[in-house]
C-alpha cells in the first residue's frame, strides 16, 4: 500500500506539471523558447494576417507563441487599448496546432524566471528612429516609443534594456531554410524569448498561411451572439452577408490604385502575382447601382441553385454608410429584408458574416480577407464586389451559354 501511494502521489506531481499552458493553474516552462510581437500595424484586419504568420513562424522556430492582445483604437482617445487575445478568440484550439499562452499568463507565471526584467531585449530588423530626437543616441529598435508601441508594452510593466538588429533574417519559412537560421544564430539559453518590436510577418498573409485561419476560432461569447442574431433577428431562411467599406478613410486610400499593382488585401481575389488581374477603382470603391445591381445577381443566382434555400434577408456590415434605405428600396419587391446591428460591433458582424449564406466583400478589405478566409475554411461560398469586371463577366456568361 505505501509503495502504491508514493507511485500515485509522484503521478499526480507528473500530471499537474505538464498542464497545458492557459488550460490550468500550473505552467511548465517551455526548453524550446518563446517568442512575442506588438501587434501594431493597422486594425483588426491587418492584425489578423500579421498574427497567422506570426503563428506559422512561431511553429517554424519551435518556440511557444505569447498571445498578444489586440490592440484596439478608440475614438476620442489618444492611447490605444489592449484587448486580451482570448476576448474574440478562443485559445485550445490554436493550441491543438501549436503551443501557445496568453501574454498575461506568461508574464504573471513564467516572465519572472525565464524573461527577468535585466535580460530583457528589443528585436527589430534595423534602427528605429526615436521619436524624442535626443542626440547621441545609441542605435536601438525604440520599441516602446509612439502609439501604439508604448501603451502596449506598458499593459504588462515591459521595459527593454537592450536592442537586437536580425537583419538579414526574414520571416519566410516556407520558401527557405530560415527557420533553421533563426535557431542558429538566436538559440535559447542565451535568447529564451524573442520580443520584436512589430509582428514577425508579412502584410497581407503570405498565401501559405491562410489556411492556418481555421484554427482561429470565435470565443463563445461571438459565437452565441451570432447565433442569437441570426436566429432572433433575421427571418427564418437563407442570408446573405455583405461588407461595405466606404468612409472618408477608405474613399482616400483608394486613390492609391492608380498607382499600385496591388493594394492591401487585394490578392485574395487577384492573385499575389496578379494572376487573375490587374488592380482596377472600382475593386476598391463601389458606387451604390453597382452593388444593388450585384447583390439581385448573388440572390437570384441562390434561388436558381438552391430553390429550397430561399434568400430571405440581407446582413450588411460597413465602416460608415451602410445603405440600409437604398437596399430596403431595391430589394422591397423580392420581399427580402436588409439588417445591422443596432449597435457597432466590428467583432460580432465578422462572426455573422462568416456564418452568412453567401458573403459579397471587398476584395482590398482585410477585414473581409478575414471573412473569406473563414469560410475557405468551412467550404461556404463567397464573392466579391466588382469582382470580375462587368465586362468580364459578361464574356464569360456568354462562352458558357455557348458551350452549353
Amino acid at each position: 500500500m505505501q509503495w502504491l501511494e508514493i507511485n500515485l502521489k509522484y503521478l499526480l506531481i507528473f500530471l499537474i506539471g505538464h498542464v497545458k499552458p492557459g488550460i490550468g493553474n500550473t505552467y511548465e516552462r517551455d526548453p524550446n523558447g518563446y517568442l512575442t510581437y506588438c501587434p501594431c500595424m493597422g486594425r483588426f484586419g491587418n492584425q489578423a494576417d500579421h498574427f497567422l504568420g506570426s503563428l506559422a513562424f512561431a511553429r517554424a522556430l519551435n518556440r511557444t507563441l505569447i498571445l498578444p492582445p489586440w490592440v484596439e483604437y478608440r475614438k476620442g482617445e489618444l492611447r490605444s487599448h489592449q484587448v486580451s487575445f482570448d476576448t474574440y478568440f478562443d485559445v485550445e484550439p490554436l493550441q491543438k496546432f501549436h503551443r501557445v499562452i496568453l501574454m498575461s499568463e506568461f508574464m504573471d507565471q513564467l516572465a519572472k524566471d525565464v524573461w527577468p526584467v535585466e535580460k530583457r531585449v528589443s528585436f527589430c530588423y534595423m534602427e528605429r528612429k526615436s521619436l524624442q530626437k535626443e542626440k547621441n543616441q545609441d542605435r536601438q529598435c525604440h520599441a516602446k516609443d509612439g502609439n501604439p508601441f508604448g501603451p502596449f508594452w506598458d499593459t504588462y510593466n515591459i521595459d527593454f534594456v537592450a536592442s537586437e538588429f536580425y537583419g538579414p533574417l526574414h520571416f519566410d519559412v516556407h520558401h527557405s531554410a530560415v527557420a533553421s537560421k533563426w535557431q542558429a544564430k538566436y538559440d535559447v539559453v542565451s535568447w529564451p524569448v524573442l520580443a520584436f518590436t512589430g509582428a514577425p510577418a508579412s502584410f497581407p498573409v503570405q498565401l501559405e498561411n491562410c489556411e492556418l485561419q481555421k484554427h482561429l476560432q470565435w470565443s463563445s461569447k461571438y459565437r452565441e451572439g451570432a447565433r442569437d442574431f441570426i436566429k432572433n433577428i433575421l427571418p427564418r431562411g437563407a442570408f446573405v452577408g455583405l461588407h461595405l467599406r466606404n468612409g472618408v478613410d477608405w474613399v482616400r486610400a483608394c486613390e492609391h490604385v492608380k498607382d499600385s499593382q496591388h493594394l492591401f488585401a487585394s490578392p485574395q481575389c487577384l492573385g499575389y502575382r496578379n494572376e487573375r488581374g490587374s488592380l482596377y477603382p472600382e475593386l476598391c470603391m463601389q458606387t451604390k447601382e453597382s452593388i444593388v445591381r450585384q447583390l439581385k445577381r448573388v440572390i437570384k443566382n441562390v434561388r436558381q441553385t438552391q430553390p429550397k434555400n430561399e434568400i430571405k434577408s440581407v446582413f450588411v456590415a460597413s465602416d460608415a454608410n451602410h445603405l440600409i434605405k437604398e437596399l430596403r428600396s431595391a430589394l422591397s419587391r423580392m420581399n427580402i429584408t436588409v439588417h445591422k446591428l443596432d449597435k457597432d460591433d466590428p467583432y460580432l458582424d465578422l462572426a455573422i458574416l462568416g456564418q452568412s449564406n453567401h458573403f459579397i466583400g471587398n476584395c482590398v478589405s482585410s477585414f473581409s480577407a478575414f471573412v473569406k478566409r473563414e469560410r475557405d475554411s468551412h467550404g461556404f461560398p463567397s464573392s466579391f464586389w466588382s469582382f470580375p469586371k462587368e465586362k468580364e463577366r459578361q464574356q464569360q456568361q456568354t462562352r458558357l451559354h455557348e458551350e452549353l
